[in-house]
């Protein structure tokens, strides 16, 4: 697919074409919600020589991933034993070490980032869950983290998609998620659709 000059294609059909460094979530209550907008999302990434990494939850595991990526984008295998496509459970990546550390996970990503330029991959594109948190601390400690890539992703070739369970978002939640990003897909009555605010990053 053709796509704008400076821009990569999401391969989401309601966002379309996004410029490198864009930062966006998605509200998902069921897996299907959850694969509607990875799978293409994904498979977008792959098919332009981006390099991809999916963070799992206990949601939707590791495991469950890989199988529905092998099922719905062709030649998957190759991506992933070509090494372009990574997916990581949450306990390898966000909790590494045994705790959340927001510098370190930053770091984590930014390395990754500089290693797929290296390799020759036009880019980066990836999506993570915060579906394993589960106290007040950690959830802060996140927020902050999600205002943090807005200021570390601008000038890569990044594009950050995280995905956020409706069942563990109460309202501050919601704003709190809509605060920190370009925008948000979120189902409404069968539909997606497209949730913008003012670009007014939460601080730390």
């Amino acid at each position: 697919m053709k796509t704008s000059a400076g821009k990569r294609n999401s391969g989401i059909a309601l966002v379309g074409d996004i410029p490198w460094g864009s930062h966006f979530c998605q509200f998902y209550q069921t897996k299907k919600d959850l694969l509607d907008i990875l799978v293409p999302y994904f498979r977008a990434g792959l098919e332009a020589n981006e390099f991809c990494v999916w963070v799992t939850s206990d949601f939707f595991t590791t495991e469950e991933a890989v199988n529905v990526m092998g099922e719905r984008v062709p030649g998957f295998s190759e991506y992933l034993a070509n090494g372009q496509m990574e997916i990581f459970p949450y306990t390898d990546w966000y909790l590494k070490g045994g705790s959340f550390d927001l510098k370190r996970t930053l770091a984590m990503w930014m390395e990754k980032h500089d290693e797929a330029l290296s390799r020759g991959f036009a880019g980066m594109r990836v999506t993570g869950s915060p579906y394993w948190i589960n106290n007040k601390k950690d959830w802060d400690d996140f927020t902050c983290y999600e205002a943090e890539i807005n200021n570390v992703i601008s000038g890569t070739k990044l594009l950050v998609l995280c995905s956020y369970a409706l069942e563990k978002c109460g309202v501050t939640e919601i704003l709190d998620v809509v605060r920190n990003h370009e925008f948000a897909l979120a189902m409404n009555r069968g539909e997606w659709q497209v949730v913008k605010m003012p670009a007014v990053h939460a601080g730390c």
